[in-house]
């Protein structure tokens, strides 16, 4: 299925493929749990900015590695690229603008980081 999103004001659109029924994770780290982010990991094929792309900025903390993408003009952070995954794309499903069929939550213990990473290794993977 392919779904649409976007930040707030819309300037950043998206497209994400992913199952009807989408599996995420709930992070308890201090920025997805400050944020309320629902994380989609997915292949980088399976994702494309429609528009908006000079919108956006991106912060960096801690490794560096994350690339945490915000709208320049709302503020809303839809999808970045995430220390776990870098070789995919990490989408808020609370920006899909598309409703999925059903979201099934795993909490993922994110305050732990190091000892529990390599369970979401295989979400940025081709299948």
């Amino acid at each position: 299925m392919i779904y649409q999103g976007s930040c707030h004001c819309q300037a950043v659109r998206f497209e994400v493929e992913a199952p009807a029924e989408l599996a995420v994770d709930y992070c308890n780290c201090s920025i997805c749990r400050k944020s309320g982010y629902l994380h989609l990991i997915v292949p980088t094929s399976k994702f494309r900015i429609i528009r908006g792309e000079e919108m956006l900025t991106t912060y960096r903390f801690n490794t560096g590695v994350a690339q945490h993408t915000f709208c320049r003009t709302c503020g809303i952070k839809p999808f970045y690229i995430p220390r776990s995954n870098p070789d995919g794309v990490d989408v808020n499903v609370n920006c899909l603008d598309t409703e999925p069929a059903a979201v099934h939550i795993t909490q993922f213990d994110g305050q732990h980081w190091e000892q529990h990473a390599q369970t979401l290794a295989h979400k940025s993977q081709e299948k």
